[in-house]
């Protein structure tokens, strides 16, 4: 079993390509290599959506949440294969399941993130993941990634 590690916002950003405003994991509080990581995301009532989502009554989009889930695993599965990314490497996010929003987060929120390392086969990682906030559960998803193909394009594959 390894140790679980934490990450502040710089090392964040050298494991993750995202920058403001899609940059949405402030920080690391514990990580297990192939197996769970659980993350933080301050929200503020100067997120770029909060204008227009919605006016008089500011909520954070659901997708943004799923988008912090998938940043999260993306860092959990950055770990777990003891990959430093460059300039070349990404995991993209690749399907999302069973996806619920239970309650709005607004400004003010704290959210926690965690995703849990479900399997990895054949580059196609999956994670079972929650978004929580005071305790309360406002949003969960499968969730699966994989990296980017370079190699050569299959026969008949259009590239």
């Amino acid at each position: 079993m390894s140790e679980a590690m934490k990450l502040d916002i710089e090392a964040i950003m050298r494991q993750l390509p995202h920058r403001y405003p899609f940059l949405l994991v402030d920080r690391v509080l514990e990580c297990l290599p192939g197996e769970r990581i659980t993350a933080l995301k301050n929200v503020t009532y100067n997120e770029p959506f909060f204008p227009g989502h919605f006016p008089h009554r500011p909520v954070m989009p659901g997708v943004m949440l799923i988008e912090a889930l998938a940043q999260t695993c993306g860092l959990l599965a950055f770990k777990t294969a003891g990959v430093v990314p460059d300039e070349q490497t990404r995991f993209y996010f690749v399907a999302i399941d069973k996806a619920r929003f239970r309650k709005p987060v607004e400004p003010g929120d704290q959210v926690i993130l965690k995703a849990t390392l479900e399997r990895s086969f054949k580059g196609i990682w999956k994670f079972q993941c929650v978004a929580e906030v005071g305790g309360a559960e406002v949003a969960a998803a499968e969730i699966m990634v994989a990296p980017e193909s370079k190699g050569p394009a299959r026969p008949g594959a259009e590239r």
